[in-house]
């Protein structure tokens, strides 16, 4: 592979005669890295015409530079990095002092929130109980790729290539609007969807379009712990509502403008609101002039029964913003997902989100289309709601074989279970469980107050093989005893 003629600049400021300086370019380019042993230099002619110079100035530079090791020339083929020229030396200096004053210059912004880490490379454990990542051997390879291509096709070209401004591709707001809402019980109009980058975007186009420092917004705890630093960078006064067992309580429930809800799966203890409470809630925002944000993020896991109607079904009054996502029953990459709501308010959302990304990519957006048409995903959904009841089974078992503390269970399904580990450190116990090749996720970072979460953890069996749960339970129990003071 060969080096782009736009890498090679000349320093104006630099000093010397113009083949010293390509020289010394050339040479400094593979001191720090940036050019690699066997790739191809531009030609003498090629470089000469980028820089304005002589082709004859090149090629004594080149000439000097094969003297030295830097380059090799390789008869017809042209000039090459030298497989043993001089290495980089693991420093590459700034071009230029930095002297901007950062610290007045940049806008304060809430320190950052603790974060649910997990290493890039998960993949390698032999027993990853981690959320929210992609089994590949459920996912429809073959069936995305095919209407990957039906998307780049010349019937879609303008979905693919055109700036769309504002607007969404419409085959799959007709989808989401037609297929997608009323199996939760929503009815709603292409004008009251709006598709994001994911739900967590639409979170934030949220947060961002109804709230500010005068207002106040009431938020589940434990809780998504994105959500909760988006809303402190909003500005708004946030008020943590401790949940319990049948997710948030409404009796007592603090007057604000905004609260942000989970009902049919709880984040991260897995608990449904339950019926009573929903229309509780509805009545309470109703009678406070508050509004709900509903996050929706896993019915489709619903193996073990169907889940409860979205709170969005039963609003008669406009209150309630549902949030959607493909990237949990598709794959988080895809980072597609979508708003409903009021009309005033999806404009609102839309036109914010005008002034940052225009849209979703067309290309994806029609994919994801085609993938929904063609009922691909409705297969899809099929075969890991199967995987996901067997697994679910056997991870039960193996909880219970071992005497473990479950703290939540979904129960309509959902792809994790909420566990607790009483007495101990569950961040020291994950990290002695890394050595044993075994990733669960400690609970500090979900609870407004990490102190409190201190003891729990989750573990989620959407990216673990069936036949490798139970010795991965076995080996978290194992764990737990070890750190359990002796008699």
């Amino acid at each position: 592979m060969g080096l782009a003629t736009e890498t090679f600049f000349l320093d104006p400021d630099a000093a010397g005669t113009l083949q010293a300086r390509i020289q010394a370019m050339v040479a400094q380019g593979i001191l720090s890295g940036r050019f690699r042993p066997g790739e191809r230099m531009p030609s003498s002619r090629a470089l000469a015409r980028h820089l304005g110079v002589s082709r004859m100035t090149v090629t004594l530079a080149y000439t000097d530079l094969v003297a030295d090791d830097y380059l090799i020339a390789r008869g017809r083929s042209g000039y090459f990095v030298s497989d043993t020229a001089p290495q980089p030396s693991g420093h590459v200096p700034a071009p230029r002092e930095d002297r901007v004053d950062w610290q007045r210059a940049l806008q304060p912004v809430p320190a950052p929130a603790p974060r649910v880490e997990r290493p890039a490379d998960w993949r390698r454990y032999r027993f990853p109980f981690i959320y929210g990542q992609t089994d590949p051997t459920l996912f429809d390879h073959a069936n995305w790729r095919l209407c990957a291509l039906r998307a780049l096709g010349q019937r879609d070209f303008d979905a693919m290539t055109a700036d769309h401004y504002e607007r969404d591709d419409p085959r799959l707001v007709d989808f989401i609007a037609r297929h997608s809402l009323p199996r939760r019980g929503i009815l709603a109009g292409p004008d009251e969807i709006l598709v994001t980058m994911g739900a967590q975007n639409a979170l934030w186009l949220t947060a961002q379009v109804l709230l500010g420092p005068d207002r106040h917004a009431l938020i589940e705890d434990p809780a998504y712990p994105p959500l909760r630093e988006i809303l402190h960078q909003s500005g708004a006064r946030v008020r943590p509502v401790p949940v319990d067992a049948q997710g948030l309580p409404v009796e007592g429930l603090p007057v604000a403008d905004v609260a942000f809800v989970t009902p049919s799966h709880h984040c991260p203890t897995s608990a449904t609101l339950p019926l009573e409470r929903r229309r509780a809630l509805l009545d309470h925002a109703a009678r406070h002039d508050m509004l709900v944000v509903e996050d929706d993020y896993e019915f489709e896991m619903s193996f073990l029964g169907p889940p409860a109607p979205a709170l969005k079904s039963l609003d008669r009054d406009g209150r309630v913003i549902h949030v959607g996502s493909f990237s949990k029953s598709l794959f988080p990459g895809l980072r597609l997902g979508y708003l409903v709501g009021s009309k005033p308010f999806i404009d609102a959302a839309r036109a914010l989100r005008s002034t940052t990304l225009r849209h979703p990519p067309g290309q994806i957006q029609r994919t994801a289309a085609y993938f929904l048409e063609l009922g691909h995903y409705d297969a899809l959904i099929k075969r890991m709601s199967r995987a996901y009841r067997r697994r679910r089974e056997v991870m039960d078992a193996a909880v219970a074989h071992h005497g473990l503390d479950v703290a939540g269970r979904g129960s309509f399904g959902g792809s994790s279970l909420w566990m607790r580990a009483p007495g101990l450190d569950a961040a020291a116990l994950a990290a002695d469980l890394r050595v044993k090749s075994v990733m669960i996720e400690p609970g500090a970072p979900f609870f407004a107050d990490p102190a409190q979460g201190r003891e729990t953890y989750r573990l989620a069996y959407s990216s673990i093989p069936e036949d490798r749960i139970a010795e991965g339970v076995a080996r978290i129990a194992a764990a737990i005893d070890a750190r359990r003071p002796g008699p």
